[in-house]
């Protein structure tokens, strides 16, 4: 159950990524939040202007890295691991 979960976990996150990006819509914006948490402006660029798909970005390292799980979660999203974990180790 741990692996399904933390499979779960991972395209879950990888499709609020994909949300957050889609949120942004206009290039210039991207660049600037990108920037904002911390990605170089030529990576931000370059992940801007890409011509692949959602799924492609949301699942891109650069993505990962300027949202990371650490963000997501001060943000208020719960990891179904860490739910999972907690629940179930209680004796």
């Amino acid at each position: 159950m741990k692996k399904a979960m933390t499979e779960i976990d991972k395209k879950l996150r990888s499709r609020i990524r994909v949300i957050i990006w889609k949120q942004w819509k206009v290039s210039k914006k991207r660049i600037k939040s990108l920037i904002q948490l911390g990605i170089p402006e030529e990576e931000a660029k370059g992940l801007t202007f890409c011509r692949r798909g959602y799924r492609y970005i949301g699942l891109s390292k650069v993505v990962q890295r300027a949202i990371s799980n650490k963000r997501l979660k001060q943000r208020g999203l719960p990891s179904a691991l860490d739910h999972y974990l907690k629940v179930h180790t209680v004796i």
